[in-house]
């Protein structure tokens, strides 16, 4: 009987054990050694009554062991001047928190902010990661800056762009609604935008049109990711938006805003998800097509890349 008894009290402390592990498992799966800072893209923001920019993203990734800090960027400047404001935000975040540097997402213009920033400062940053970043420029901004040759619509959609962007930052409280710069943040993403800006921020480019850039510059880690649909659910309003971005485009190897290759940076994860540029970050509020895979996960995942690196 004491035999059965011990047999069974070693096997209930096994199971106890192999519990624990398996409940400590997701608290410590996305635990990076810096914290993971979320950049927003343009025309983006933190959380617009009640719904997140990252939608789910931010709670997995805290759920699952991650530090996490979400900034707000202004919604239209140019590069610089939103990077100087992501640094600001680092600063603060090392000030209050004490940590030393951070691994940086950012998506669409988010890219080259967090590049910015990572060139300008690079102590205050262990990575930078780009979804479905504009790194070598895009159709749609071409298209776009091109309307010059019209004053009278090209002042107009200037004109409704900035305005746009007064309110996205007005009802998200960014801070500085007013100054907004969408013309600028237009031609910095020309072709020929970004081609002049990469050669004074050239860290991790691909130097071939669609291949791989340096993986680290500087002690810093480059990572990119991106999709190639465009409409992908058809009760999603934000692919309206989508639809009509991807008349700027003669293909459809782009994600409805940024083209494939251009999204490259430094080691790219992956290229071709079947999802569009607003499904990367899980919006409009996680709507997407049973084809599309889970970009919550598509990050938790990447997050556990970073943490297995030593990030």
């Amino acid at each position: 009987m004491l035999k059965k008894i011990a047999i069974v009290a070693v096997g209930l402390f096994l199971f106890n054990g192999h519990a624990q592990a398996m409940g400590e498992e997701p608290a410590t799966y996305t635990k990076t050694d810096a914290p993971i800072v979320l950049v927003n893209g343009l025309f983006g923001f933190d959380d617009i009554l009640g719904v997140d920019y990252w939608y789910g993203i931010v709670d997995d990734l805290r759920d699952n062991g991650a530090t996490v800090y979400v900034v707000n960027v202004q919604a239209t400047n140019s590069i610089a001047a939103r990077g100087e404001q992501l640094i600001a935000s680092l600063e603060q975040f090392r000030a209050l928190d004490g940590h030393k540097s951070f691994n940086l997402i950012g998506h669409s213009y988010g890219a080259p902010t967090s590049r910015y920033a990572a060139a300008v400062r690079p102590e205050l940053v262990s990575s930078v990661s780009t979804v479905g970043g504009v790194n070598k420029g895009t159709d749609l901004a071409d298209g776009l800056y091109n309307l010059d040759q019209y004053p009278v619509i090209g002042d107009a959609v200037w004109a409704l762009g900035d305005l746009l962007g007064i309110v996205i930052d007005g009802i998200s409280g960014q801070g500085d609604a007013t100054n907004q710069d969408i013309k600028e943040a237009a031609r910095q993403m020309t072709y020929a935008g970004m081609a002049e800006w990469n050669q004074s921020f050239p860290q991790g480019v691909p130097t071939s049109a669609c291949g791989e850039g340096d993986h680290q510059v500087n002690g810093i880690r480059y990572y990119s990711w991106s999709g190639v649909a465009q409409r992908t659910n058809l009760v999603d309003l934000t692919d309206l938006v989508v639809d009509v971005t991807s008349l700027f485009f003669d293909n459809k190897d782009h994600d409805g805003l940024v083209p494939r290759c251009s999204s490259h940076l430094g080691d790219v994860i992956r290229d071709d998800y079947y999802l569009n540029h607003l499904d990367e970050v899980n919006q409009m509020t996680g709507l997407k097509s049973i084809r599309s895979p889970d970009p919550v996960q598509i990050i938790r995942n990447h997050a556990n890349r970073m943490k297995n690196a030593g990030l």
